[in-house]
């Protein structure tokens, strides 16, 4: 590939995302702009924002790969996820952002978690604060591990570039247009990338039919790489999605599904919006690129297998690479350095959302817990520099090339999945779910995710069951127990259903219900002393 115009593509791309952060700094005039860009959100851009934020690089490199090696059978986690995108779009959207503002007005999960128990003890709080640091911290690490190893092994060859330049150069560019777009400019991004991703996942597989004379070819070619493979003694059928297929494989590839109702930088877009009804346009635009980007991932695959099965002149040495290589090939270097691009869109667009949720845990619900205040501007600036330090911490644990990006996301993935899915979906729809049940909840889930991805499955074959699944219905089942058990107030239950009733009303249409401001003498959940 012409490295000239590949590093002009791939510099222009940089270039717009670092403008976009620029244009979005000037929006920004207090934390609530920075943090949640004054929930004014169009319901397109959340939602692409939400989705871009999502899809990492295993949308273009990893689901293609595990397609091309063993077929179709691979495709349950993309279902899993898809279904999952749907759920939270329809069950959690509308009422989190109306819950989110009638309750104090949060911000951030861990203050909506306070409001919504009426907790004046903040413990909720911190320790949810604590534990979105404490994952993302890693989970940012591993997008910067990401980028450096995209960059060494795209340009290393030709440029002499090491994993550390490249993972400096990509975390640097995303910590810019972030320090000071804030969450408005990680969303602008976000679309940008978005869309990026989408034409490159639908462009590559169209071309490679177009080039190979149609469906036709492709089926043809599938079927002789099937026929090749029997021939070899390691048969593939890569149509089927049963075949090969265990019962515990299928399970947990569809429970990473469940994951999405826990995740903060996602469920954070649906504060942002402008109101509960734009959940409904969200959903169906964020559903439909996900959708189409998922089977153009497929397909990426699929043509990939009929086109070096057709020319086994040219050489596929890793199936997670088919993406680019077939961009590689059929584009011109220009273009095919848009579609490079594209991947570290993938990448920094899950880096910039990472990135806002952990400044607002250190600002909104680490600094500011208990009162704390400061004036608009120093606050924001408060921000940005957590930004900064999270990142710095993030780039110290990534200087390791050796690490397992996969591994990280998916242990983060089901850690917060397990802790906060639960807890989430109680808080909304259950009014008498109690502080002492949320944190039992949170706890559970992540001690049961934790436990299970370390035990073996040479012990018991169930233990390779995706951990996020049993950690899941784990933190459920204790979080409804042990509310059924722990007691409020009256006044205070009393206070918490008005406040619920009103975000429903909200959701619905209704006239809005005025917030229930907790009085001081109030205590709920974790502080109730019994009921009055």
């Amino acid at each position: 590939m012409d490295t000239t115009f590949l590093l002009l593509a791939i510099g222009l791309y940089f270039a717009a995302m670092v403008a976009i952060g620029l244009y979005a700094s000037k929006q920004n005039d207090d934390l609530d702009d920075y943090m949640l860009a004054g929930r004014q959100m169009k319901p397109s851009v959340a939602a692409l924002s939400a989705g871009a934020s999502d899809m990492s690089g295993w949308l273009l490199m990893g689901l293609p790969g595990a397609i091309y090696a063993s077929g179709l059978v691979e495709g349950w986690m993309a279902i899993g996820l898809t279904v999952g995108a749907w759920i939270n779009w329809k069950v959690v959207a509308p009422r989190l952002r109306s819950y989110t503002e009638v309750s104090g007005n949060s911000i951030t999960i861990p203050s909506f978690l306070e409001n919504r128990f009426r907790d004046k003890t903040h413990i909720l709080r911190i320790v949810a604060g604590v534990i979105i640091l404490v994952f993302f911290t890693f989970y940012v690490s591993s997008g910067m591990v990401a980028g450096g190893k995209f960059v060494e092994s795209t340009f290393g060859e030709d440029l002499g570039m090491n994993y550390l330049t490249g993972m400096l150069i990509v975390s640097a560019i995303t910590v810019l247009y972030t320090l000071f777009g804030g969450f408005l400019g990680a969303s602008l991004t976000d679309v940008a990338q978005g869309v990026l991703m989408f034409i490159a996942l639908l462009a590559v597989p169209i071309t490679v039919m177009i080039t190979m004379g149609g469906w036709d070819a492709i089926v043809d070619g599938l079927r002789a790489a099937d026929a090749a493979s029997a021939a070899n003694g390691e048969p593939v059928n890569h149509f089927s999605m049963i075949e090969n297929a265990t019962l515990i494989g299928v399970l947990s590839s569809l429970a990473w599904g469940l994951g999405y109702f826990g995740q903060p930088h996602i469920i954070v877009r649906f504060m942002a919006l402008r109101t509960p009804q734009d959940a409904a346009t969200a959903r169906r635009v964020g559903v439909s690129w996900m959708a189409l980007s998922v089977v153009g991932a497929v397909l990426v695959a699929l043509v990939g297998i009929a086109y070096f099965q057709a020319n086994p002149n040219r050489t596929l040495d890793d199936p997670e690479t088919v993406f680019l290589v077939l961009s590689d090939i059929m584009f011109h270097p220009f273009l095919a350095g848009f579609v490079l691009a594209a991947v570290l869109a993938a990448i920094m667009s899950t880096l910039s959302s990472q990135l806002i949720v952990c400044s607002s845990a250190l600002v909104e619900d680490l600094y500011r817990v208990g009162g704390r205040t400061a004036a608009p501007t120093t606050l924001l600036w408060m921000g940005r520099i957590g930004v900064l330090v999270i990142a710095v911490i993030a780039g110290l644990l990534a200087l390791n090339p050796d690490s397992s990006v996969l591994d990280l996301v998916s242990f983060a993935w089901a850690g917060f999945g397990s802790a906060f899915g639960p807890v989430i979906l109680l808080a909304l729809y259950w009014d008498k779910f109690t502080s002492w049940g949320a944190m039992a909840a949170m706890v559970v889930g992540a001690a049961v995710a934790w436990f299970w991805s370390k035990a073996s499955g040479d012990t018991w074959e169930w233990f390779d069951l995706y951990e996020l699944l049993p950690g899941f219905v784990s933190a459920l089942i204790v979080g409804v127990l042990v509310s059924m058990i722990t007691q409020r107030s009256r006044r205070v239950q009393a206070a918490i259903t008005e406040e619920f009733t009103g975000a429903i009303d909200i959701v619905k249409g209704n006239e809005q219900v005025a917030a229930t401001e907790p009085s001081a003498g109030a205590q709920g959940g974790a502080t109730a002393a019994g009921r009055a």
